[in-house]
């Protein structure tokens, strides 16, 4: 089955996240704040750690400019919040964090080198065993995630599916596309924004990530055209 990998991964998650949020509901206000600051902490490390696997800085900073010029022209966040806001209102959710906990979560879960190598392996026919261990990893995950930012992290499986899902399918269709180099200025693309997501979270200051994704299409672009075009 060509999306076994993705579909266990969505699995985890759903069950992970269920589980959270039964476990959030019980905790006192002061744990859940608590908790919420060390998410924050965790995501900020996390994303060091995968922005530092980049080594082209140009393609970085370049992809982040333009990506965010383009996320302000478009109005990202504004209109994810609109959109955020409606679901929030027909599914009767009253957690403030729902568009936080699905950016976030999404990021977590797909800008991994283990997402865009598992996904490539699944589709070149090589099993999924890397999925099948992110799935695990996603899942214990989902659950600290949803204990604090409720049910947005569920939400996450729709950006998951599309992403992680159609990254598969181009491997399917196109064999092996992705280039390392590629998948290592994607991810620290990721991670720069996960680190922006950390600073929300913390409430250091606000900073509109929405508008910033852009950034992560760029960049396989413009390594794409660098390795391409202009090799070392």
């Amino acid at each position: 089955m060509i999306l076994q990998g993705t579909l266990v991964n969505i699995v985890a998650v759903l069950i992970g996240s269920t589980i959270g949020m039964v476990v959030g509901s019980r905790l006192p206000q002061r744990v859940v704040k608590s908790v919420f600051q060390a998410i924050g902490l965790f995501t900020i490390v996390i994303g060091i750690v995968m922005a530092l696997k980049g080594s082209e800085m140009l393609v970085i900073v370049f992809s982040l400019i333009i990506g965010t010029i383009i996320g302000e022209l478009l109005r990202i966040d504004e209109s994810t919040e609109r959109m955020s806001a409606k679901i929030k209102r027909i599914l009767k959710v009253g957690n403030p964090h729902f568009s936080e906990g699905l950016i976030t979560s999404f990021l977590l879960f797909c800008m991994g080198a283990m997402t865009i190598l598992g996904a490539i392996d699944e589709g070149l026919g090589n099993g999924s065993e890397i999925l099948f261990t992110k799935s695990m990893m996603d899942g214990f995950s989902s659950m600290a995630l949803a204990s604090v930012m409720g049910v947005g992290v569920t939400f996450s499986i729709v950006p998951m599916l599309i992403y992680q899902g159609g990254i598969t399918l181009l491997a399917y269709w196109l064999g092996d596309f992705m280039a390392q180099q590629i998948i290592s200025e994607l991810t620290a693309v990721g991670g720069i924004l996960l680190i922006g997501l950390g600073i929300n979270i913390l409430e250091i200051k606000q900073l509109k990530i929405m508008n910033m994704l852009p950034a992560l299409l760029l960049v396989i672009l413009f390594t794409w055209i660098k390795i391409s075009y202009f090799p070392n």
